[in-house]
Formats: C-alpha cells, sequence, structure tokens
C-alpha cells in the first residue's frame, strides 16, 4: 500500500475517534431537553392541580357556569332575541309580501327557536322560487334569499302561454317576455323528452343568436328559427358545446339554412 495510503487510512481512524465523542454528547444534549421539557410539563399539570383544589376557584367555575346556563336559557325561551327584521334579497317576479306571508315568522318567538328549515321549504313552495336560503342573523335578522324561475321557453295552450324554466319546470301560465323563444313541439311539458331536450339546446345556444322558435319534432331532430328569419339545424343535444362554438362564426356567411347538426361537418343553403 502506498504511503499516501496509509496516511488516509490514519486520518479516518482520527476523525472516528474525534467524531464518537461528539456523537455522545449530542445524544445527553437531546436526553437532557427531553427531560427539561417533561419537568416542565409535570410543573404545569400540578399547578393545575393545586389551582383546581382551591375553592375560590371552585366556586368561580360553578359561578360562571350557572350565568352562562341562565344566559343560554333566557335567549331560548323568552322575547329577548325575537326577531325582528326580516330582510329578502333576490325578488323581482314574486311578491315580497307573498314571500312573507309563506315564511310564517312567529312573533316574539326566540331567534334561535325558529325553524328556518320550515320558513325556506314552505317559501319553496311558491311557483316562481327555483332555491331559498333561510339564515338567521343575530340578534334579530332572518335574512331569505331568493333564486326565482325564469322562463327560457314558453308554449302555447288552451288556457294561455306555459312558461318553462331551465329544469323543464311549468311555473306559470302568463304572457312571456319578449327574450323567451316559443316551443313547437307535439306534447309540449316538463315530462316530455323533446320539450327537456329542447330546454337542454337553449343552455348552450349563444344569446346573441336571437332565437324566435324552437321547432323540436324528436329529441334528435331540434331547429332553432331565428328572428331574422334565417334557421340553425341543430339536431339532437349530443356534442352541443361544439354547436354553440360552430354556430356563430357560420352565421357571418350567406345563406338561409345552417347545419350544425354534425359540428364536424356544417353546411349552409
Amino acid at each position: 500500500m502506498s504511503p499516501g495510503g496509509g496516511a488516509d487510512e490514519r486520518t479516518g481512524e482520527s476523525r472516528d475517534r474525534v467524531d464518537e465523542p461528539a456523537a455522545e454528547q449530542d445524544s445527553a444534549a437531546r436526553a437532557a431537553r427531553r427531560a427539561r421539557l417533561h419537568r416542565g410539563r409535570a410543573h404545569d399539570a400540578d399547578r393545575l392541580r393545586n389551582a383546581w383544589r382551591s375553592p375560590r376557584v371552585r366556586i368561580g367555575v360553578a359561578v360562571g357556569c350557572v350565568v352562562l346556563l341562565a344566559i343560554g336559557l333566557t335567549a331560548y325561551f323568552t322575547p329577548v332575541l325575537s326577531v325582528r327584521t326580516v330582510r329578502v334579497d333576490g325578488l323581482s317576479a314574486v311578491p315580497e309580501d307573498q314571500v312573507l306571508d309563506a315564511l310564517q315568522v312567529p312573533d316574539g318567538l326566540s331567534m334561535m327557536r325558529i325553524d328556518t328549515t320550515a320558513m325556506a321549504q314552505r317559501v319553496a313552495q311558491l311557483p316562481k322560487v327555483r332555491s331559498v336560503r333561510v339564515q338567521r342573523e343575530f340578534p334579530s335578522t332572518v335574512q331569505v334569499t331568493v333564486v326565482e324561475r325564469t322562463p327560457v321557453l314558453y308554449f302555447d295552450a288552451p288556457d294561455g302561454p306555459h312558461l318553462v324554466d331551465c329544469d323543464s319546470v311549468e311555473f306559470a301560465i302568463e304572457q312571456p317576455p319578449g327574450t323567451a323563444p316559443k316551443l313547437v313541439t307535439d306534447n309540449p311539458g316538463g315530462n316530455d323528452p323533446a320539450t327537456r331536450a329542447a330546454v337542454a339546446v337553449m343552455a348552450v345556444v349563444p344569446p346573441s343568436l336571437g332565437v324566435g322558435q324552437v321547432v323540436a319534432r324528436s329529441v334528435s331532430d331540434i331547429a332553432l328559427e331565428l328572428r331574422d328569419g334565417r334557421t340553425v339545424l341543430w339536431g339532437g343535444t349530443g356534442d352541443s358545446q361544439k354547436k354553440a362554438a360552430v354556430v356563430g362564426p357560420l352565421l357571418t356567411q350567406p345563406g338561409n339554412v345552417f347545419d350544425v347538426s354534425s359540428p364536424n361537418l356544417v353546411t349552409v343553403k
């Protein structure tokens, strides 16, 4: 073995001898820290036990519990926290009086005892309400947030125009707003597959198209008659996102009938 190699081995042995005491010191330091931590925790526990043995501390805790219980019972069973304000947001077509009547807020009942779930269920039964949330806002306000149904289509019936929302729910019989397209199909209604398909198509059709009438001969044969007299042959509900993406640019071309039923092969006549 070369002299250089012998020197390296001796140096390595020397480092091992130096490192061993350092490792022992580090281990001892960690053990000392653990011991100090344990003693500190034991000291804190002793202080808590000694404090709890004090009659003054026990009496103070008992008095505090009694006070909290009294406050809770007062708030729960007396009119101190009764409803003083009802705030309703989100209304446009639904009269606020109808919502307030449906809420049936009990007079003088504590905020903690009112049944917000039952209130919301009653308001949700109003035909033009799609969803509702009723919340307590302490100390004395009930917050009601309403989402109304809005028509995406309507169809004519002997008793008048029926408005249909995005859930295919017939929610009103009245004159539709000017922006709602008319649905033409054999058996219109919320349970009719063709009606539901037409509603699904209208959910993705760009509003800028200006659809005046939707003709649904079947679930796979839907045509959009635009207010300017042109017609878009939509087909079924499949690939509706692709159809919605290509129909706008396609309508910039001259023509009267625009077929996007196969969005990968559109045609214009």
